[in-house]
């Protein structure tokens, strides 16, 4: 039995989960299921990667497809060009930030649009399990290419680089695909009139990944990029994951901004260009959103999390940017895709239009709107513990839904509960309106109630 394919990509341990064999079974599955004949193909900076993407090549190629190979890239280098070439389909080969020994696959349509289980992965998995092609077709091709001037064009498109300012940027690519990317951006943008400054740390891809797995999400992982901010007095700090389709931002202090921030800080910096347009968030943590994005004409769209269903939700609202609070951000203008590249410099450009530095446009937004961050349980009985919640809860609020796990409001403060789709984990969030003390005491409060009732593991 396959355990690789999950809700919208591939993943799993290398010799384990994924080998060649089920990689270039994937490739013919995918081949068939899109009805694909031109077929982008990129890979993160993994020892394995070049091993996956040859024998997903190879899979492509015996279903007679024509493929495109980009080589070392950011995943949304991937989505860039299969839009770029007017490819059917994209596939990177990248396990972001999952342990050194893990690879996979993140696949997209003809448009970059996303594929889920729900809208391809299944049928491919049954597929590849069933491993019933019969010969190779033949007749399919592979050819290199380079897109990344046009893609880095694309990208410098939201901004005007000569309104930047002379900001000095940190920017820590934690030895993934991001470094090469980056300096083709920071090039364009000085020869363009950016005034711009970079202190470059962990910057060359390096498979062995000798300063840790990059994934900034991690509070373990952040002091490294916040210490450098300081050391080097910068005034904004970036960090990306191992593909780069997720960024992370450190404030001039060296503090670390949370992701629902970040939405709004992006929220206001789209709506500025864009008056009145639809802005699409995730419901974990979102008064500091709908406040911004009322405050400036904008319409706030609610999606349930999950790439695939807040590009959906943004295609069906023509809604310029979409946010979650695990720093995936979403562009219109960016085939209603996610970019680790674009946030940064459109918080740049914000910076400079307010003349504030970012900890002060973080304090505002904090203050007013408090939150918990994301907070995991582990437990024997997870269903046992959202019960108890809205049992005890329920009675009390004044607005409940369940749009993505279950969220309850009391005015004042709010809380939304979501069961893991693969682990027997919780994840919550609370927020409230200026009362930081309130959010503690419900944490503390709720917490209590999960623990007890769900019997944590």
């Amino acid at each position: 039995m396959l355990t690789c394919f999950k809700s919208y990509d591939v993943r799993g341990t290398v010799g384990v989960d994924l080998d060649a064999s089920i990689a270039a079974r994937i490739g013919r599955a995918f081949a068939r299921v899109t009805a694909a004949r031109e077929v982008v193909l990129g890979r993160d900076a993994r020892d394995t990667s070049p091993m996956l993407l040859d024998a997903v090549a190879r899979g492509l190629m015996d279903e007679g497809v024509q493929v495109i190979d980009i080589g070392l890239c950011g995943t949304e280098e991937v989505y860039f060009a299969t839009e770029h070439f007017g490819a059917d389909g994209g596939m990177m080969i990248t396990a972001s930030h999952n342990p050194v020994g893990d690879n996979g696959i993140k696949m997209v349509r003809a448009g970059a649009r996303p594929i889920s289980r729900a809208s391809g992965l299944a049928e491919m998995a049954a597929l590849v399990e069933a491993d019933a092609f019969g010969p190779a077709l033949g007749g399919g091709s592979r050819r290199s290419a380079d897109p990344r001037a046009d893609y880095v064009a694309r990208v410098m498109s939201f901004v005007d680089p000569g309104t930047l300012g002379a900001a000095k940027v940190l920017v820590n690519a934690g030895n993934g695909a991001a470094g090469p990317t980056f300096d083709a951006l920071a090039g364009a943008l000085a020869q363009a009139g950016a005034a711009l400054q970079f202190e470059r740390m962990h910057h060359d891809p390096d498979p062995a990944f000798p300063n840790g797995i990059p994934n900034p999400l991690l509070q373990e992982n952040r002091p490294v990029t916040g210490d450098a901010v300081r050391a080097h007095r910068a005034d904004l700090g970036v960090a990306w994951d191992g593909d780069f389709d997720r960024c992370f931002l450190f404030d001039e202090t060296g503090a670390f901004v949370d992701g629902e921030y970040v939405v709004g800080l992006l929220a206001a910096a789209v709506l500025s260009k864009d008056p009145g347009a639809a802005i699409v968030h995730d419901p974990r943590v979102q008064w500091n959103t709908q406040s911004i994005v009322a405050a400036q004409g904008g319409r706030a769209v609610a999606s349930p999390t999950g790439h695939a269903l807040m590009k959906e939700r943004m295609r069906a609202e023509d809604a310029a940017y979409g946010g979650e609070m695990s720093a995936h951000h979403y562009f219109r203008d960016f085939m209603y895709c996610d970019s680790g590249m674009i946030p940064w410099l459109l918080v740049l450009a914000h910076m400079a239009d307010t003349g504030k530095p970012l900890s002060a446009l973080v304090a505002g937004m904090r203050a007013a709107h408090p939150s918990s961050g994301e907070i995991n349980f582990r437990l024997a009985d997870p269903a046992a513990a959202v019960a108890a919640v809205e049992a005890d809860y329920g009675p009390k609020a004044r607005d409940t839904d369940r749009l993505d796990g279950l969220s309850l409001s009391f005015g004042d403060w709010r809380l939304n509960l979501r069961q893991s789709n693969t682990e027997a984990m919780l994840r919550l969030n609370i927020e409230a309106r200026g009362d930081a003390a309130l959010v503690a005491e419900k944490v503390a409060e709720v917490s209590a109630l999960i623990r007890r009732a769900g019997s944590a593991a």
